[in-house]
């Protein structure tokens, strides 16, 4: 804002001279008033409950949503490279998304930084690493051989992470923490991103192998909205002691990734994926037969 013309006088006044304001104080800061207007105008202005009372809280917190930031960038870089026939980057890409992904909440919880907006921007961060990028990485490099059928597949797969996200943000709160409904999307992208870095390793491009991603896409949709429940690992308390030969098996877990890691990766989450049909069916055989 520009200054009074009396506090900017500081020599004497000739008599003279106009008593108005000099030429360069009649000049408003049009720039600093277009900032602040940009900066008031695009404010978040979130409302939350803390101790009973409604508070009004103006800003977002920075430090978790660099991390949301930086997985949705990981997942539209998936997208370029697949477009561009880099497969293995575009595999890779997504795995760096799906870890950034896991610490922007773990971070925002630790620091005591959760809001609305950075839960908002999460979830559709997720849907470009988790839902739109797996899809169209795979469409680009076999599906899209197989025709209409490819592209029918690929966007089954988007619709179902997204309908498995929308289903998660209203269920949050309201569901066992120790369980997922439903193949989580992380998971699901990356049971499909191992797939295509593997096959695409050892150039399998035969019609079996087409017939396969198509099976694993689709089945990855398909368990992302079904009832199978998945184990969460909320569980897990990282801040407690543990063994030492857990730290061995974890040290001999990367050991053993970094050997091939995507067939490692595909074995790894291929397991997970089908852990949930299998506890299913388990679940159902130990039910005792209904009598009539």
């Amino acid at each position: 804002m520009s200054q009074d013309p009396r506090n900017t006088e500081h020599g004497p006044r000739d008599e003279g001279a106009e008593s108005g304001p000099s030429e360069h104080e009649r000049l408003p800061p049009a720039e600093e008033d277009l900032a602040a207007a940009f900066v008031r105008e695009t404010e978040v202005i979130e409302e939350s409950i803390e101790d009973g009372k409604k508070v009004r809280r103006r800003g977002i917190y920075l430090l978790p949503n660099l991390f949301t930031t930086s997985a949705l960038f990981a997942g539209f870089f998936s997208v370029v490279a697949g477009i561009n026939g880099d497969f293995t980057a575009a595999a890779v890409a997504i795995f760096i998304a799906m870890v950034l992904d896991g610490l922007d909440g773990r971070v925002a919880r630790m620091t005591n930084t959760q809001s609305a907006f950075g839960a908002e921007y999460d979830s559709l961060s997720d849907m470009v690493s988790f839902g739109v990028a797996p899809a169209l990485v795979a469409f680009t490099w076999i599906l899209q051989d197989i025709g209409k059928t490819g592209w029918v597949v690929a966007f089954l797969y988007v619709a179902c992470a997204a309908l498995r996200l929308a289903r998660f943000n209203v269920q949050v709160g309201s569901v066992d923490k120790k369980w997922f409904i439903g193949l989580p999307s992380p998971s699901a992208a990356a049971f499909v991103a191992a797939s295509v870095w593997t096959f695409h390793s050892f150039d399998a491009d035969a019609v079996g192998f087409k017939l396969l991603m198509l099976l694993v896409v689709a089945a990855a949709g398909v368990l992302m909205v079904s009832n199978i429940r998945y184990y969460s690992f909320k569980e897990i308390d990282l801040k407690g002691p543990v063994p030492f030969v857990v730290l061995l098996a974890i040290v001999l877990g990367f050991v053993v990734i970094s050997v091939e890691p995507s067939v490692m990766l595909l074995l790894l989450f291929g397991a997970y994926v089908a852990s949930g049909p299998a506890q299913a069916i388990m679940r159902k055989m130990k039910q005792p037969p209904a009598t009539g």
